[in-house]
C-alpha cells in the first residue's frame, strides 16, 4: 500500500489532537458489584484522585505507574486517596527505581498534608524521599505541560475533607467537568453548562437522606435542564456480572444524553465528537 506524505501528516496530525479520557473505575466507596473505585486517566498520563484500586485499574489498562505525571485531587476522603501511597511505593521500588520520573500533584493545600500523613502511616520510613521529591501544586488554576489547563470549584460534599471539582480545557478548545463528590450545587452546574461533556458522580441511591452525593432523581434533574453529555461514574449499582448482588443492578432510566458507564470505560474526542466506547474495543 502506497501512503502518501501529506496522508502520514493528517493522521499525525488527527493523533496529536485526540482527546482519551479512560475511565478505569466507576464504582463508589463501597465497591458495587463488578466495579473498582471511581478513577480516570486523561491521555494516559494524567490521573483525577488516587483510590485504593487505582494500582489495580492502572494494571488492567496496562498503564505503567511510571507514565504517571500529573495527580489532581478532588478531596480526601478514603475511596479518593488511599491508594497513593502503594503508587508512590510501586514507581519507588518497579517502574521508576532511578526515580527520574516527575510527579505533580494538584490539589487544595489540604491534600499535601493528609497525603504525607498517609504515606507515613501505611509505610513508615519508606517513601520520606519520594514524597520529596513531589511538586505539590496549591494553585486553584494552571496548565500541564501539554497544554490542558484546568481549575477548581467549590462543591457540595463534606466540608471536612475540602472538596473540590475541576474543569479542563485544552488548547483545541475542548472541555470537560469532573465533579469530584457532590450534590446538587450552582458551581458545578455553572462549569458543566460551559463544557462539552461532564462526568458526574451518583453515590446514593434516592433513598438516602443526605445532599452530599447525586442521586438518580437529581441526575434526572440536571438532564431536563441541560443538553450538556453526562457520564455516570462513582455509581452505586451494581454491574451486570456473575458476582452478587450488593444493593441494586437496577440502572435508572435517563434521557439519551446520560450514560451510566462501567469500568474500563473509553471516552475519545476526535473530529469534534465525543465516542464511547469500550477499552477492549478502543
Amino acid at each position: 500500500m502506497n501512503v502518501r506524505c501529506d496522508d502520514v501528516l493528517e493522521l499525525k496530525y488527527l493523533q496529536s489532537h485526540m482527546v482519551v479520557v479512560d475511565l478505569l473505575g466507576s464504582g463508589n466507596a463501597f465497591l458495587p458489584s463488578g466495579r473498582l473505585h471511581s478513577f480516570l486517566v486523561i491521555d494516559k498520563h494524567i490521573i483525577i484522585d488516587c483510590p485504593p484500586t487505582a494500582l489495580a485499574s492502572l494494571r488492567i489498562a496496562g498503564i505503567s505507574p511510571a507514565d504517571i505525571d500529573t495527580i489532581l485531587i478532588t478531596h480526601v476522603h478514603g475511596d479518593h486517596v488511599f491508594g497513593f501511597p502503594f503508587l508512590l511505593l510501586e514507581r519507588k521500588y518497579i517502574s521508576d527505581r532511578e526515580g527520574t520520573v516527575p510527579l505533580r500533584v494538584i490539589g487544595s493545600p489540604t491534600v499535601k498534608v493528609r497525603l504525607t500523613e498517609l504515606c507515613h502511616l501505611a509505610f513508615p520510613g519508606s517513601l520520606e524521599s519520594i514524597l520529596e521529591s513531589v511538586e505539590w501544586v496549591e494553585d486553584a488554576v494552571g496548565t500541564t505541560d501539554d497544554g490542558w489547563s484546568w481549575e477548581r470549584f467549590e462543591v457540595h460534599h463534606d466540608d471536612a475533607v475540602d472538596p473540590y471539582g475541576y474543569r479542563f480545557e485544552n488548547k483545541d478548545g475542548v472541555s470537560f467537568v469532573h465533579s469530584g463528590d457532590s450534590g446538587p450545587c450552582d458551581t458545578l452546574y455553572n462549569a458543566i453548562a460551559r463544557s462539552d461533556i461532564a462526568i458526574l458522580e451518583m453515590g446514593f441511591p434516592d433513598w438516602v437522606p443526605s445532599t452530599h452525593h447525586h442521586k438518580p432523581k437529581d441526575v434526572e434533574a440536571l438532564a431536563q435542564q441541560c443538553s450538556t453529555p453526562l457520564i455516570i461514574t462513582h455509581t452505586f449499582v451494581d454491574d451486570i456480572t456473575n458476582h452478587p448482588k450488593i444493593l441494586s443492578d437496577s440502572i435508572p432510566s435517563h434521557p439519551p444524553h446520560v450514560s451510566h458507564i462501567s469500568d474500563e470505560t473509553r471516552l475519545v474526542r476526535n473530529n469534534g465528537q465525543w465516542v464511547i466506547s469500550n477499552l477492549d474495543d478502543a
